[in-house]
């Protein structure tokens, strides 16, 4: 209830992870965890997709927090295009993962940076993608957002712990850019359970942040 008024407040009142990767090309399978990063859309158009002309920035998607990826992690650092001898997937299979990712460019090229870092085939790591997300509830109060709002960067990471109560806080990382809410990165061990994250995996944000409308 407490973190329904804080935004409810926040609506009257306005009427990148910063570790180091290794060296590109490690082997695939070779990770400690996954960190499941989820993008605000609004925040990304603003930022990178409107100057892109990108569909996903197009009015009446409704999209709020889409996938962004789920990225294979070292305690310390990450893998990013990986060596692996699965095949690329195939365009019909992006495109089906356009609805999770926010289009099928995103879904390829998450694949390519860090689909194959997992060590599964193309197919089995985007299935795995939707049972990731599926495990997380965006909160109620910021789907369908209906205008642009300020509020604490602790009230979001405290409504993503309300409305999951699995979570604890330090499985949960609150990242901004240029004074807007970016992602909610939350962190999972290989088999899904959700676990703390370690200390690379984004910098937390702190203070009064933007949030734009859902588009």
């Amino acid at each position: 209830m407490r973190v329904i008024f804080a935004v409810l407040v926040a609506l009257a009142m306005t009427g990148a992870m910063t570790g180091v990767a290794r060296a590109e090309g490690e082997r695939a399978g070779d990770f400690d965890y996954y960190v499941m990063a989820l993008s605000w859309s609004a925040s990304w158009c603003a930022l990178e997709g409107d100057a892109r002309d990108d569909p996903q920035c197009d009015a009446g998607r409704g999209l709020d927090f889409v996938l962004h990826g789920l990225w294979p992690q070292y305690e310390d650092g990450w893998p990013s295009f990986c060596r692996t001898a699965e095949r690329d997937p195939p365009r019909s299979m992006t495109s089906a993962q356009a609805d999770l990712f926010g289009g099928a460019g995103a879904a390829f090229y998450q694949w390519k940076k860090h689909g194959r870092c997992s060590g599964l085939s193309a197919s089995e790591f985007y299935d795995l993608a939707r049972q990731a997300r599926a495990r997380v509830t965006v909160p109620e109060v910021f789907r369908g957002l209906a205008r642009d709002i300020r509020l604490e960067a602790d009230v979001v990471e405290d409504a993503f712990l309300a409305a999951n109560q699995m979570l604890v806080p330090e499985d949960v990382v609150v990242t901004c850019r240029q004074g807007m809410v970016q992602e909610v990165r939350i962190c999972l061990t290989k088999g899904l359970e959700f676990r703390a994250c370690s200390g690379d995996v984004g910098r937390v944000c702190r203070g009064v942040i933007g949030m734009e409308a859902v588009r």
